[in-house]
């Protein structure tokens, strides 16, 4: 049977469309573009999005389990559920879900609350489902890179309660594992979520001395102003998802996001490896500047 990904050309997507053709699955991707979607032979790309009905209808036929992946944009619930919906109707019964760690407890912060949301829908509905919850992808950082080489600060607002910070190779890995387990998985296997942690939980202050280590000289922690950090965020991206985002560090600062007792060796056995560091990250981030 077919695994279809959504979301397959984003970071996380094409990290699990590898590990599952790696593992010899038969993969169907839905993109909005097929002929930029760059993804290795074998997988079946199809057009489409999670709001175009006909395109979800032809793309559910003869699968098996759904990788329900899709972005932050102000209609996440919707496509979401018309996607479940859609899945249902085509005899889907196996998902895995990616949504984010504390979904259940930030919920002031707009996509958190929608993701929660799915994962109501998803259980309301009786899928065999598991459910990615997701810390801060370490991957995000490369966004602030030149700001920490340039200028000798590290950014982001992540505060001192700690973030459990995950590679994206991770998660991707992870999804494919869990995929082929719930493809596999007999008719009405019980819903699980799982926390998809870093094997570290790192304050501000952790972030900008690992740095300091990989460029052999001092990187400060820039604090908690989550106002510049929106005001920064505006300059790149709508005004909305900037207000979200600061929501979200405001989380960072008074809760942060800090695994479970059993977390990271859950994923370690999961994996039959180390989880990937932040430490690892920014060494290499700082070998490729």
């Amino acid at each position: 049977m077919t695994i279809l990904v959504t979301g397959a050309t984003g970071n996380v997507g094409r990290h699990v469309i590898q590990q599952l053709t790696q593992r010899g699955a038969k993969v169907r991707a839905l993109v909005r573009n097929p002929a930029a979607a760059k993804l290795p032979d074998g997988v079946e790309v199809v057009q489409g999005d999670l709001l175009d009905v006909d395109a979800l209808r032809s793309a559910f036929q003869g699968v098996s389990t759904l990788f329900l992946l899709n972005a932050v944009v102000p209609d996440e619930f919707t496509q979401a559920l018309i996607t479940l919906n859609v899945a249902r109707e085509a005899g889907v019964e196996r998902v895995v879900y990616l949504s984010v760690i504390h979904s259940d407890r930030y919920v002031n912060v707009p996509h958190f609350a929608g993701k929660f949301g799915v994962e109501r829908m998803i259980e309301q509905m009786g899928f065999s489902a598991t459910i990615l919850r997701p810390a801060y992808f370490m991957d995000n950082d490369l966004t602030i890179k030149d700001v920490v080489l340039g200028y000798g600060v590290y950014p982001m607002p992540i505060g001192s309660k700690g973030l459990a910070m995950i590679d994206a190779r991770d998660i991707g890995e992870i999804a494919a594992i869990e995929l082929l387990s719930r493809d596999r998985a007999p008719d009405g296997d019980a819903l699980t979520r799982i926390n998809l942690v870093g094997p570290d939980t790192l304050t501000g202050t952790d972030v900008a001395g690992i740095w300091s280590d990989a460029l052999g000289r001092t990187i400060a922690y820039g604090g908690g102003d989550t106002a510049a950090f929106e005001q920064n965020l505006r300059q790149f991206m709508p005004v909305w998802m900037a207000y979200d985002m600061r929501q979200m560090a405001e989380r960072f600062l008074t809760d942060g996001m800090v695994p479970e007792t059993d977390d990271v060796e859950r994923l370690r056995q999961l994996l039959g490896r180390p989880l990937r560091s932040y430490r690892d990250f920014a060494a290499a981030a700082a070998a490729a500047a």
